[in-house]
């Protein structure tokens, strides 16, 4: 008697039978196949728009089966801002790295943010630019080394680490914010579980989302993908905490809007209604 097989563990249908392009080890084929598998959870792959900007994802329209548009570098927030105005019921979100991201897309980062546009942002922060050659970027850690710092970071000249996730969490128009990382069986479920959220979040009209993974880059930090590993979570962990930023549902409230307005709650012309 042949016994029955039962399918555990199969590609997501969100996620194209293609080979990527990511150098052995990089976390980034990680990050995209828990994306594609909230996009089969949630049932929204033919509602969702993905921008892929400059940087190691600048690729991801080749990975993805929803639409995808490709971005200037740094500008993915601003197209996802356009697409989201347009077509409000669709899903549309941004896979950005850090250099994009935090360096020449701070101001679109930012404002998108303040804004409270719903959109929902996948930030993968392995403290360097990736794709270019292994630069200095706005996350890389005091005295470490890169193509642009070969003496280690100075922080008296170059400035500290942007911390994104704690940067963005003093904007009123951010709905929920969450660091994660995937270099565990238990970390990968637990960044799933904050991308799948990440995109309720918008669903919901709650308001603006990111979720930021805190990667590696074997390639350009010069380590084996186990090696590093054990260097992000002996020097990355500390300096970028995992855990939940900002979360209004949480904190009882429907939207960030609404949770904006209660911080405000002191402020006369805050509370002002405008007319129809």
């Amino acid at each position: 008697m042949e016994k029955e097989e039962k399918v555990v563990y199969e590609r997501p249908h969100a996620l194209l039978p293609v080979v990527t392009n990511y150098c052995p080890g990089c976390p980034h084929g990680i990050v995209n196949r828990l994306v594609a598998e909230v996009m089969d959870e949630l049932d929204i792959e033919g509602k969702t728009v993905g921008v892929a900007p400059v940087g190691c994802s600048v690729m991801a329209y080749d990975f993805f089966g929803c639409d995808m548009i490709e971005a200037a570098h740094g500008r993915a927030p601003a197209v996802a801002t356009a697409v989201k105005r347009v077509h409000p019921d669709n899903v549309v979100f941004s896979y950005q790295g850090d250099g994009d991201l935090a360096s020449i897309g701070m101001a679109e980062t930012v404002h998108a943010a303040t804004r409270g546009e719903k959109i929902t942002v996948i930030f993968i922060n392995n403290a360097i630019y990736g794709m270019t050659g292994g630069q200095m970027a706005p996350t890389s850690l005091p005295n470490m080394v890169t193509q642009t710092s070969p003496y280690g970071r100075d922080v008296e000249s170059a400035g500290f680490p942007v911390r994104v996730c704690e940067l963005l969490s003093t904007l009123d128009g951010v709905a929920y914010l969450e660091r994660v990382t995937v270099d565990t069986p238990k970390n990968v479920r637990a960044a799933k579980k904050a991308i799948k959220k990440a995109f309720q979040t918008q669903i919901d009209g709650v308001g603006y989302s990111m979720v930021e993974v805190v990667s590696t880059c074997p390639t350009n930090w010069g380590l084996t993908p186990q090696k590093s590993f054990e260097w992000m979570r002996e020097n990355m962990l500390p300096y970028y905490p995992l855990g939940v930023y900002k979360d209004v549902v949480a904190d009882g409230f429907a939207t960030a809007a609404e949770a904006a307005a209660a911080r405000a709650a002191d402020c006369p012309i805050a509370q002002q209604k405008k007319e129809a």
